[in-house]
């Protein structure tokens, strides 16, 4: 159900309380929420991962996304949640894992990293980012440049 992005991320659809074990023995270090609450009467709430991921040791940051798209605070979030984790790997996850991976692809962008890479990373993952490709390429293109103010 996991799905790697890079050495560092794994994207999901929703998980459950169980599926935070299944993170723990991943070595996952870092949870990445970014549904928004409510959404659907079957997802788990955040606060009971959240707890789960406490209790199995794993930090844990909610950074939703809704459906109308991302901000550049979604993207300071993400790079940041990712920079905290050191060297852990992170799980993020959403409804089906496309958010998720969305958001990722950003901050990595904005990280400077080649959208040729991005996209090729992604696709290995089975997720498209060509609906975000040209905020993607802006992004990569500003932090090729130098540091964002």
């Amino acid at each position: 159900m996991f799905r790697k992005i890079d050495d560092c991320t794994l994207v999901s659809p929703q998980i459950t309380i169980d599926d935070v074990a299944t993170a723990k023995a991943l070595g996952v270090g870092l949870i990445v929420n970014n549904r928004p609450e409510g959404e659907s009467a079957d997802q788990t709430p955040g606060d009971a991962i959240a707890a789960a991921a406490a209790a199995a040791g794993i930090a844990y940051v909610a950074i939703p996304v809704t459906h109308a798209g991302f901000s550049l605070n979604q993207i300071e979030a993400l790079d940041a949640a990712l920079h905290a984790a050191g060297d852990a790997p992170v799980l993020a996850y959403c409804r089906s894992g496309t958010r998720s991976t969305l958001l990722w692809a950003l901050a990595q962008a904005r990280a400077g990293i080649s959208p040729d890479t991005i996209a090729a990373k992604a696709a290995q993952a089975g997720y498209d980012v060509s609906p975000i490709r040209a905020q993607i390429d802006m992004l990569a293109a500003a932090g090729a440049s130098g540091p964002q103010a």
